[in-house]
């Protein structure tokens, strides 16, 4: 699976991913990398402290919960009462508006989510907009078989993962109060409507 069909810049602004490396197992792994790159992050004008890197240009709002293992990258903006944890990495100019969780995610360069999100072991892509109440779940609670099932070309592909949320590929616009099953793959430029729950292995 080659992820710059989803992210064009996907190995320029993230050099350390494995290539061909399907994004379920990159998400899983995303802790111990991010662990890797907080010693080359303290000459790049990022202020560090117990595995929580903020770089400089970096607006951090009062009220803000940044645990352990989290990059914040130049110029992202994140909204009071946001709460980050198990792994996160914003790469730059990335919004996150007041109130939203999230979990053992990446999301790329000039990419926002509004207010009231919840965003659980996903990759996102370049200028991605979530609007407001959006969720991408990871995990299927309701089912006896949590394993995750992705669909890639026609063809129901196992990940062995119990937890990974969505791939969400560039310019892509994920609507209000939208639920994205665990699993959901979504090609550039994907357009997800209000109220829209996606499953996409029925």
């Amino acid at each position: 699976m080659d992820l710059s069909d989803f992210i064009k810049d996907v190995y320029h602004d993230l050099p350390m991913l494995p290539k061909e490396s399907p994004p379920w197992k990159i998400i899983s792994n995303l802790e111990i990398m991010l662990e890797d790159l907080f010693p080359t992050l303290e000459s790049k004008n990022y202020m560090v402290s117990d595995c929580v890197a903020v770089h400089e240009t970096a607006l951090v709002e009062n009220g803000v919960t940044l645990k352990p293992n989290t990059i914040i990258g130049p110029r992202c903006t994140i909204k009071s009462g946001s709460y980050f944890r198990n792994g996160v990495y914003l790469v730059s100019d990335v919004v996150i508006g007041a109130n939203c969780e999230i979990k053992q995610s990446i999301i790329l360069k000039n990419s926002s989510a509004a207010h009231l999100n919840y965003i659980g072991n996903s990759l996102i892509g370049e200028d991605v907009n979530l609007e407001a109440g959006s969720i991408l779940a990871n995990h299927f609670n309701e089912r006896v078989d949590k394993n995750i099932r992705v669909l890639l070309e026609g063809m129901i592909v196992e990940t062995n993962m119990v937890k990974f949320g969505s791939l969400i590929g560039d310019h892509s616009r994920i609507g209000a109060n939208s639920v994205l099953n665990p699993g959901t793959i979504l090609h550039p430029r994907s357009i997800v409507p209000r109220l829209k729950h996606i499953d996409q292995i029925k």
